[in-house]
């Protein structure tokens, strides 16, 4: 199956025959690309309306909004914070970070701040909250099927995400014209959360490394999703599903003027989740990488210092 034939998968597909296309997908590319996930066009539209907007406004105002001490988990990090694991240089971008609001009390609060919300753009909050709530149960719908290519049964992950630490990025990649000698928008890297829904960008730079050690471009088709498996699935899975690499590379030519913004939503696990590897991923050929357990929270903390979120 040739890296170029990646599918686009309807989600409004026969359950079994979508179980068996999303995992035959993420096996072989750890990607695949969806439509039909009932997302509504114009809350997209204005999502990214809105995004523009706020990374418009005046350098200080963003930055009144960065809350040192959360590693980046709510409102705004500021350009050149994030690096990727093993990076010289750190990529050139900024960002917005929405998470989960819990109740006052929950036992998970305390690796689940609350979120922070901008003064301007008017309807920022609206808009986003809605939009949140629409990635996570498209996301709980992907897994449900990835479940049932696992063997497992369809409903299994719902108490392992019920209350996860998932978060939706905003995020703006300026022009870049005058580029540091070697630094891209987002350097080569894994995803750490267990399976990250992509809104595709107007500009083009998404790229996936091959088996064969090639790029590869992914353009979804307008409206549809890219799924990229994450590094806590890989580990959940015993490497069964992978987590690949992938970057965002700078444009070119007169392509290198135009900002690029780019919307992910990394669905997490809960934080007191314990990783232990699925019995039916594990056998002679391929023996647990990973017999020591450890709970989601301490896998991500560790991750953000390695990506330079946490120090």
């Amino acid at each position: 199956m040739p890296l170029e034939t990646l599918p686009v998968i309807s989600l409004a597909g026969e359950p079994d025959a979508l179980s068996r296309e999303l995992g035959e997908s993420f096996r072989t590319f750890g990607f695949a690309m969806v439509r039909d996930h009932g997302i509504d066009p114009d809350l997209i539209a204005r999502a990214w309306d809105l995004t523009a907007q706020f990374f418009a406004l005046p350098e200080a105002e963003k930055r009144s909004y960065y809350l040192d001490g959360l590693a980046g988990a709510r409102g705004y990090t500021p350009f050149g914070t994030e690096i990727a694991k093993g990076a010289r240089l750190h990529d050139l971008k900024e960002f917005w970070h929405v998470g989960r609001d819990l109740p006052a009390g929950h036992p998970l609060s305390a690796s689940m701040p609350p979120n922070v919300w901008p003064a301007r753009p008017e309807g920022f909050r609206q808009t986003f909250e809605t939009l949140y709530g629409e990635f996570d149960k498209v996301g709980a719908r992907i897994l449900s099927r990835i479940a049932v290519w696992l063997g497992l049964d369809e409903n299994w992950f719902d108490p392992a995400i019920e209350d996860g630490n998932s978060v939706m990025r905003l995020l703006h990649y300026p022009p870049v014209p005058d580029a540091e000698s070697g630094a891209i928008r987002a350097g080569a890297h894994e995803d750490i959360n267990l399976i990250t829904l992509l809104l595709g960008a107007e500009e083009a730079g998404l790229e996936l490394l091959s088996r064969q050690g090639e790029w590869i471009g992914v353009s979804p088709p307008e409206g549809a999703l890219v799924v990229n498996i994450g590094d806590m699935l890989q580990r959940l899975t015993n490497h069964v599903l992978p987590s690949t690499t992938h970057r965002v590379r700078n444009p070119e030519g007169e392509r290198a003027r135009f900002s690029r913004y780019s919307m992910p939503f990394f669905l997490h696990l809960r934080s007191d989740f314990p990783f232990v590897t699925l019995p039916q991923c594990i056998s002679d050929e391929n023996p647990d990488r990973y017999p020591v357990s450890i709970t989601a929270d301490d896998y991500l903390q560790e991750r953000l210092r390695e990506i330079g979120l946490r120090k």
